[in-house]
């Protein structure tokens, strides 16, 4: 299911930023952690890809057996 949000944008004097922020239930989905790392890049002018460097194990990963 996919989450509708907008990007905002901040005008200062000398610069400007662009902020888009999670809902709240995708972040609890993703297990997000205050002030985790994450890193864009941009796979075409419509895809961002977001990874997570550091980000936690899946519990749903299975076991290979032996």
């Amino acid at each position: 299911m996919p989450y509708a949000t907008k990007v905002q944008r901040i005008n200062r004097k000398q610069s400007e930023q662009y902020y888009v922020n999670f809902p709240a239930g995708l972040s609890h989905a993703m297990d997000f952690a205050k002030g985790e790392k994450v890193e864009w890049s941009v796979h075409d002018r419509r895809t961002l890809v977001l990874q997570r460097p550091d980000a936690p194990p899946s519990p749903l990963e299975k076991k290979r057996a032996r």
